[in-house]
């Protein structure tokens, strides 16, 4: 019976501190991570601009053989 009243404890404390751990990766992000973030929207929003173009590249060349 301690033995499993052990185990349960250590359970117990392995989660609580690996719900510590993730709760510290909540912080306010810093200045690199927000660079990146910036990066990934400007990478995103260029490729929409570029399928954008695309397609009305397509439209004129469909247009041109008519």
């Amino acid at each position: 019976m301690k033995n499993t009243m052990m185990r349960k404890l250590g359970l117990a404390l392995l989660i609580a501190m690996l719900g510590v751990g993730l709760a510290a990766c909540e912080e306010e992000q810093g200045p690199a991570e927000e660079a990146g973030e910036n990066i990934d929207e400007s990478m995103d929003e260029m490729g929409e601009e570029m399928e954008e173009a695309g397609e009305e590249m397509e439209e004129t060349a469909e247009d041109a053989q008519n």
